[in-house]
């Protein structure tokens, strides 16, 4: 499946897309562990390991962003386990593009919900999340992480 919002594909990831999509994970990722004190879970990820349960989109050439998706439907959701855009694309619309094939892809698994969460401290990403019409479920810490949970709830068009 790709988006039709612009240029850029998004695609699933194959074997060898696993080394860029560690590195763009990382370098989304990295600079918030000085400000939460430990290591965003996006970052420990069994990326290998996803990928090849078919969960992982990628976009660009070379890849730009990423999308963890994993289909619950025995919970009528899709949960968007990580999306992560490198910080040189910053700025082009990468995030914007990723979220809306989030949704597309949610309507073409047949579900009417998508989830997601984020650590407290990433208040950056709460502000994304709300702007594009995700509400708060609710704030959960687990284990040593203290996540703010968002859903969004699709209507048919």
């Amino acid at each position: 499946m790709t988006t039709t919002e612009g240029p850029t594909d998004i695609r699933l990831a194959t074997a060898a897309d696993v080394p860029a999509v560690r590195a763009v994970t990382d370098a989304a990722y990295h600079h918030y562990i000085e400000r939460i004190g430990l290591v965003p879970r996006p970052m420990e990820a069994d990326h290998a390991a996803d990928v090849a349960a078919g969960f992982v989109y990628v976009t660009g050439d070379p890849v730009v962003g990423l999308l963890v998706l994993v289909p619950r439907p025995y919970e009528g959701r899709l949960l968007l386990e990580s999306i992560a855009v490198h910080p040189d694309a910053a700025g082009q619309g990468v995030g914007r593009r990723l979220l809306s094939f989030v949704e597309a892809h949610a309507r073409e698994l047949g579900l009417p919900e998508i989830r997601l969460y984020t650590n407290a401290l990433m208040w950056e990403n709460q502000k994304i999340y709300e702007r594009y019409g995700y509400e708060v479920v609710e704030r959960r810490v687990d284990g040593p992480y203290d996540r703010v949970h968002y859903r969004k709830r699709l209507r048919d068009r």
